[in-house]
């Protein structure tokens, strides 16, 4: 049994997905107080920090770190360095490698204190009409057909609104995949979210792919399925 103290805290601190208004006063504030700040790129990050006039130190925590800077990580909260965790966009440990970090935080008896914000998932199910009061999310499509097919498979079979985040780039083969299993099923894809050229598009899986097949689709995608 793992006990936690509430004295060695890692802070998640969720930053705006398009909108650089959408950063809480708390965040500012927590990060204020910090010793340093983890992200995972460091030149995208300090854009923010600059729009709110904020000097931390920052340091990279990406998919490509090894286990050795995680463990320096946790070892510097244990002597009591303040550290925050933040992604490129959005909550940190959402289908990011920051989930690792705060795994292994747990496991040591460190706290992690979540630091509220703009989640994608949540920001496109809140306005897409699906069903909101029973969802699953899958984070990131798989990019092999076979996977990707049994994801969908059970995607379909959920009693209830799915959310995916896909790539532009990907969408279409996506949708075509969709298609094959079920056409007709009722579905939103939402991108942009909190930019100018934020967009909504509901229809079939069928009207879907015919849509992005003739209009590519740009920007980040959040992928919903009805029911």
């Amino acid at each position: 049994m793992v006990t936690h103290t509430g004295i060695n805290l890692l802070y998640l601190i969720s930053t705006p997905i398009g909108n650089l208004g959408d950063f809480s006063f708390r965040a500012v504030e927590t990060i204020r107080n910090l010793d340093y700040l983890l992200c995972e790129d460091t030149r995208r990050t300090r854009i923010l920090l600059n729009h709110y006039e904020l000097k931390v130190p920052l340091r990279s925590f990406n998919a490509h770190s090894e286990g050795g800077k995680l463990a320096r990580v946790v070892e510097d909260i244990q002597r009591g360095k303040v550290v925050g965790l933040c992604s490129d966009a959005g909550t940190p440990g959402i289908s990011d490698p920051g989930s690792r970090l705060v795994a292994a935080c747990r496991r040591e008896g460190v706290d992690v204190v979540a630091v509220p914000g703009a989640c994608a998932a949540i920001a496109a199910l809140a306005a897409s009409g699906l069903d909101t009061a029973r969802f699953q999310f899958f984070g990131f499509l798989p990019r092999k057909k076979g996977k990707l097919t049994r994801t969908f498979e059970e995607i379909l079979a959920f009693a209830g609104t799915t959310i995916c985040y896909e790539s532009p780039y990907r969408l279409v083969a996506s949708l075509k995949i969709l298609v094959e299993l079920e056409p007709e099923r009722r579905c939103v894809v939402a991108r942009e979210l909190t930019k100018k050229f934020e967009e909504y598009v509901e229809g079939s899986a069928a009207e879907l792919l015919e849509h992005f097949s003739q209009k590519t689709p740009k920007g980040e995608i959040v992928l919903m399925v009805s029911t």
